[in-house]
């Protein structure tokens, strides 16, 4: 049934997942806290809302607050009952075939985020057990492929960007289509569907027929970021840090476009990674790029990195601006010598296990007021612990733009506060306020309203916070 805007309508799976246990059914309709219905309902949404131009979880959620979804066994096997759907999923009364992929996708990563993989990460200290679960649901998603040599570019980039970096992006994409290389992105719009929109024609002139456009997501984000159409491997991990890792374990070198406070927080997490003495002559190419006229935009993220994380974690990227072609050489000359890296060492292609990721980078943030104005940024402790930090107060930043929680925290207590060094105060303040009047934050705002304070600490108590 279709009216206007809405569909209700029946959808089975394709060839996978075509069953559960009345149990698994129980908890996807589980409304009471702790069940799995509001997260199953928010990501299947998010789904089911592909192209959308809202980035703020709570719009999507007020707008289809009529939308329901139900799980019931029928003679066939599962069925998923929607009602009042968005009817940009649908074509003739059918739903798109790359849409019901997707919406399937849901069911089963959230359902395998359990008791189940628990179980498997049993025995383990914490950091390995974290890595586990990284390995165990991406393996479960079919995204594990041994035997091929590294290939995956993680590229990373902002929803929120102008058409000019939008076509750049697609160039990039197309450049590393041309030499067989795969794409993983955060699964969105802007520089997450450019590459692969790009890498897509590549493909299709090299004859490439099983060409991989993995999207790795989370429950807090897709509804801001709904999955692209070009994604044909959808990946929901349960939180911020689970998706993180998952992208530095599955990839094998990153591009980074412009983009705004999420972008910032995947540079500050790669290179607080990268930072770690373990992880000191660890291959892993890093390579920031835009279209001409991006140049102020890596000068001030340049100038950001140096002023907080020094010289040494500017080394560990390079800065390509307005040559698509030269970036798919070094990228493609840097998994060289990550293939040479593993072989030597004995290491396996599809998972990055040697990659030392420090359990501060691995615990889940809540970005709560409390916690925001407990953050430690100061240069009273390691680069790497500074990264962290760091990290944790752009992700904040991003909750209180687009996050459900995070806007209705904002809402009610008004904006965070992050407090520190004024030397590091001073160079995140200017990082954000470039984003903010580069339009970087959101892709709807008249005016936008900052979800964040900058509040300089005097020197002797940023030091007291630290002892």
């Amino acid at each position: 049934m279709i009216t206007e805007h809405f569909v209700t309508a029946n959808v089975t799976p394709l060839d996978h997942l075509d069953s559960l246990s009345p149990n698994e059914v129980a908890k996807l309709q589980d409304v009471n806290q702790g069940g799995l219905y509001r997260l199953f309902r928010q990501c299947s949404l998010a789904v089911l809302n592909c192209g959308s131009e809202l980035d703020s979880t709570k719009q999507v959620l007020e707008k289809y607050r009529k939308f329901d979804i139900r799980v019931s066994h029928k003679h066939r096997g599962i069925q998923l009952e929607l009602v009042n759907a968005p009817a940009s999923a649908f074509v003739d009364g059918e739903i798109i075939t790359g849409i019901r992929e997707h919406l399937f996708t849901v069911v089963r990563d959230l359902l395998y985020v359990g008791d189940e993989l628990e179980k498997r990460c049993e025995g383990l200290r914490e950091g390995e057990n974290l890595s586990n679960m990284v390995f165990h649901i991406l393996r479960h998603a079919g995204a594990i492929r041994p035997h091929v040599k590294p290939n995956m570019v993680v590229c990373w980039g902002g929803h929120s960007i102008g058409r000019h970096e939008y076509e750049y992006t697609k160039k990039v994409g197309y450049e590393l289509g041309l030499r067989g290389l795969n794409i993983c992105t955060g699964c969105g719009p802007g520089a997450m569907k450019g590459p692969m929109k790009g890498a897509t024609i590549a493909h299709a002139k090299q004859r490439i027929s099983e060409a991989r456009y993995v999207g790795i997501s989370e429950p807090g984000i897709i509804a801001a970021e709904s999955p692209n159409p070009i994604v044909n491997e959808l990946i929901i991990m349960p939180d911020i840090e689970k998706r993180l890792e998952a992208f530095v374990r599955l990839g094998h070198g990153i591009i980074v476009f412009p983009g705004g406070a999420g972008t910032t927080e995947e540079i500050l997490y790669m290179l607080g990674i990268l930072l770690h003495e373990k992880n000191h002559d660890l291959p892993y190419p890093l390579i920031f790029t835009g279209p001409e006229g991006s140049e102020a935009y890596f000068e001030t993220v340049d100038r950001f990195i140096r002023s907080t994380l020094g010289d040494k974690a500017a080394e560990r990227y390079q800065i390509i601006v307005g040559d698509p072609h030269e970036v798919a050489l070094k990228m493609r000359e840097g998994l060289e010598a990550v293939t040479t890296y593993r072989k030597a060492t004995s290491e396996s292609f599809h998972f990055n296990w040697q990659l030392h990721i420090p359990e501060a980078f691995q615990e889940p943030f809540e970005p709560t007021h409390e916690n925001m104005a407990d953050l430690k940024l100061s240069r009273n402790q390691s680069d790497c612990q500074l990264a962290a930090s760091l990290r944790c107060g752009l992700s904040g930043i991003v909750a209180g733009n687009v996050k459900e929680p995070g806007i209705r925290a904002i809402e009610t207590h008004g904006p965070f506060e992050l407090q520190g060094e004024p030397a590091i105060m001073e160079a995140l303040d200017a990082l954000l306020e470039s984003f903010v009047a580069q339009r970087r934050m959101k892709i709807n705002y008249q005016e936008y309203q900052p979800c964040y304070r900058i509040t300089p600490l005097a020197e002797t108590a940023a030091c007291d916070d630290q002892s």
